[in-house]
């Protein structure tokens, strides 16, 4: 079933069972999501969609660390709940060790041996990994791996 579907079926069921928390995170999703569409005047296919969820998800992340510093734990929990929801509609995360295997493999493949060739190692990384781990932690793995 095509992500975008599924996604729109959770909507209905929310509607239905009166889930407004997970309703409204749905909504947003959506949202995002015909707004590319709109903006861009294509169809989205599956790996765009993860990538539109990718980015809520780091919005979320970045917003629970401020609210987490100003003490604001009533929209920690939303932020929180909205993010769980969201994590649905993600691929399986990988492992540490499958992480870490893919970043070796890449820049044995590459020859990569400075941080002149960090940019070519993500451009290759991106497609493989993006939504299957935090890209955040990507980088900052093979920045350790090439110092």
């Amino acid at each position: 079933m095509p992500l975008k579907l599924q996604i729109t079926d959770d909507m209905k069921s929310a509607m239905r069972s009166k889930d407004s928390s997970r309703l409204g995170t749905i909504r947003l999703l959506l949202a995002a999501i015909k707004q590319k569409e709109v903006d861009e005047r294509i169809d989205l296919v599956d790996s765009d969609i993860i990538s539109i969820i990718d980015k809520m998800l780091k919005q979320r992340r970045d917003s629970i660390e401020a609210f987490n510093k100003a003490n604001r734990n009533d929209l920690v929990e939303k932020e929180e709940s909205e993010l769980k929801v969201l994590q649905e509609y993600m691929p399986q995360q990988l492992t540490e060790k499958e992480v870490e295997k893919v970043i070796i493999d890449t820049i044995e493949s590459v020859g990569a041996n400075s941080m002149k060739d960090m940019g070519a190692i993500m451009n290759i990384l991106k497609p493989k990994l993006a939504g299957k781990t935090n890209m955040a932690d990507v980088s900052k793995k093979i920045k350790t791996k090439l110092t």
